[in-house]
């Protein structure tokens, strides 16, 4: 008995340091998931620094792989390939970092998991064996994916007397931000956006519609209750990093179901100057990074005119934007932003598969998703974005819940009737990522492979260099990449993969 618990307790430090392996299923819609349940879930170990001279690579792939890790050795090819050039003095944003946001719905999922599981999807996105996120959106009050909607104070009075947080963010959110700071050491940072302000405060008196904008007469109460949900969650040792202005404020003009705040250009340069700008400035929450816009990136034009005002331009930090329209306009209205408001980060602050009307909300296994979510990234990397945050960290397997039916996808998917969870191709896609391009990096000069092969490169904070390469090809690619200073590695990529190449 005592000679099996030590072989028991030496597989058990083999597997922690070589990490586990995915167990694949296959759905039949091109691709596979990594099923865990409470016994097994794939891990990922932590990177480790190589010596000069060597590189590293991680592998996911349509056919299965998972973070493949092969190692080889830099040397000259005189084979005449493509190269792809890396300058990595060359240095362009600073990576802020990435990660999910701890709705509603994603709180119900984890917790109908058995603990040991519900342990798992959290190690999963942000210990050392997973993928290692550090920046995570926490909606202000309830959002879509709630499973109703909900304000702090819904009696009308401008001094929010009895402002309180919800059973949802003591149950749902406060308990899962708690696991990931300590699984991240403290190294999570946090912002929050409001979908839902209180009936009393909107000129159409509804959660969402058309033509909700704010009561000019409730400009400061509504800044006051922001800062209340900051004070509030400071008395739980939760302080945030960023806030937004607030989420979607173009579907407060049309009739749409998911709850939004209504602006105009004035009316948010109004609220930004003289009530939300100095009600944070002035507060307990004063070094708050704010960012506007939190939409699309379409409307890149319409923050741009919110920052043409210096009373306005000063309180900003930050944009933040959204992805649903991406196929539609290209990247170079962000790296227009960036030429015109230079010291305004760019972030990418919500993303999923799925929201469209026709089609499959969840499609199990698709690795078409997840090579869309990277093929984005890539590209608001290369345009001045500085992470990129997914949106609803576990759905279950209908894509909710939702109080408006509003169903979408999620990197991981919870089974609660087997008590297990699904981790989507999309999760890997933003591991890719969020594992080797570590909050600090720095991005630098690459050359660009084809179209069907995007590449983006960071210089990390321990001086390696992290490379990011995309096949959207039905066959394999081979090609070099070349550093000057440490000279030539050949690449072989499978077909429809995705690598992340790292040196020193």
């Amino acid at each position: 008995m005592k000679n099996s618990l030590i072989i028991l307790l030496i597989l058990s430090g083999i597997l922690q340091i070589l990490g586990q392996k995915c167990q694949p299923k296959d759905y039949g819609n091109g691709g596979t998931v990594c099923v865990c349940n409470a016994n097994h879930c794939d891990t990922v170990e932590p990177v480790k620094k190589l010596d000069p001279g060597y590189y590293v690579t991680y592998t996911s792939n349509k056919e299965g792989l998972r973070f493949e890790k092969e190692e080889g050795k830099f040397g000259p090819d005189e084979e005449a390939l493509k190269n792809i050039i890396i300058i990595r003095q060359d240095g362009y944003q600073e990576v802020l970092g990435w990660g999910g946001t701890f709705t509603d719905a994603a709180g119900i999922n984890i917790n109908s998991l058995p603990s040991a599981a519900s342990e798992k999807l959290m190690r999963s996105y942000f210990s050392e064996e997973g993928i290692e996120y550090n920046l995570c959106r926490v909606p202000l009050g309830a959002s879509d994916f709630s499973a109703h909607p909900y304000s702090y104070h819904d009696e009308e009075d401008d001094q929010l007397p009895n402002f309180k947080l919800a059973e949802e963010d003591y149950t749902l959110k406060i308990p899962l931000i708690r696991k990931a700071m300590e699984l991240t050491d403290g190294d999570l940072k946090l912002f929050t956006s409001a979908w839902i302000a209180p009936k009393w405060m909107k000129e159409n008196g509804e959660y969402s519609g058309m033509f909700g904008f704010l009561k000019e007469s409730k400009y400061q109460v509504w800044a006051n209750y922001f800062r209340k949900f900051l004070d509030e969650y400071k008395k739980e040792n939760i302080t945030f990093w960023g806030i937004t202005t607030g989420n979607e404020p173009s579907l407060g003009l049309i009739p749409a179901k998911i709850p939004s705040v209504a602006w105009t250009v004035e009316g948010m340069q109004s609220f930004i100057m003289n009530n939300l700008g100095p009600t944070i400035r002035n507060s307990d929450h004063s070094d708050l990074k704010i960012m506007s816009l939190d939409d699309q990136r379409v409307l890149i034009p319409v923050v741009e005119a919110v920052l043409e005002k210096k009373e306005v331009s000063d309180y900003i930090d930050g944009v933040a934007v959204h992805w649903y329209t991406d196929l539609l306009i290209g990247p170079d209205l962000l790296s227009g932003l960036h030429e015109k408001h230079p010291d305004k980060f760019i972030l990418g602050t919500e993303a999923c598969s799925g929201a469209t009307p026709f089609g499959s909300h969840v499609i199990l296994g698709s690795w078409l998703r997840g090579e869309y979510y990277a093929k984005d990234i890539i590209q608001d990397l290369n345009h001045w974005a500085t992470g990129w945050v997914d949106w609803n960290l576990a759905l279950n397997l209908t894509g909710g819940p939702t109080y408006i039916d509003n169903f979408v996808d999620s990197p991981i998917i919870v089974n609660a009737s087997s008590g297990e969870f699904y981790k989507q191709p999309t999760f890997y896609a933003r591991g890719h990522f969020s594992k080797f391009i570590p909050r600090g990096s720095v991005r630098i000069y690459s050359s660009q492979f084809d179209d069907k092969v995007p590449v983006t490169a960071f210089r990390r904070p321990d001086g390696g260099v992290a490379i990011i390469i995309l096949n959207q090809y039905e066959h394999p690619v081979k090609g070099k990449i070349f550093d000057i200073r440490r000279g030539e590695i050949v690449f072989n990529l499978s077909s429809k993969s995705l690598t992340s190449l790292l040196y020193w």
